[in-house]
């Protein structure tokens, strides 16, 4: 069978369309989302945290003040990780990730009353995996340099 052929220029611009995932939202959603998003992850991990921390007690004050506290530093390091790290190389972004989810881990299972050798070891076991795991995703999605494969 006979086709057209396409008209000139034509065909790069459907070929760029299809390679490009589509944008469901808009900008604004995009910028209230990099603030909402580490704001309420702050929420629930400083809850989290108060949560192991009074062992299933009455809540008092300094509980209260724990999360939030937990709570906020999470979100701060979580916004400044956020803007710092796409600068990186992708082996040091994967690694900041990955220090800053065993820390996260390590400080919310140690208020469970483990011991700090046990709370050190389970926060290793989690930052290897969110290592391979972070790598292998900015390995495929980025170059040598950081900056991502389009």
């Amino acid at each position: 069978m006979a086709h057209a052929a396409p008209a000139s220029g034509a065909r790069t611009s459907i070929t760029s369309a299809r390679s490009r995932t589509p944008d469901v939202f808009s900008e604004r959603t995009h910028q209230a989302a990099e603030w909402t998003t580490p704001v309420a992850l702050g929420l629930v991990y400083g809850y989290w945290v108060a949560a192991n921390n009074r062992s299933g007690g009455p809540i008092t004050g300094w509980n209260l003040l724990l999360g939030f506290v937990s709570a906020f530093v999470f979100a701060a390091l979580w916004m400044g990780i956020h803007a710092l790290a796409p600068r990186m190389r992708r082996e040091l972004h994967a690694l900041l990730w990955t220090a800053f989810a065993g820390c996260a881990f390590g400080f919310l299972y140690s208020e469970t009353g483990a011991s700090v050798l046990r709370s050190v070891g389970w926060s290793l076991a989690v930052s290897a995996g969110v290592f391979v795991t972070l790598f292998y995703r900015f390995y495929t999605h980025e170059d040598a340099a950081g900056h991502r494969i389009r």
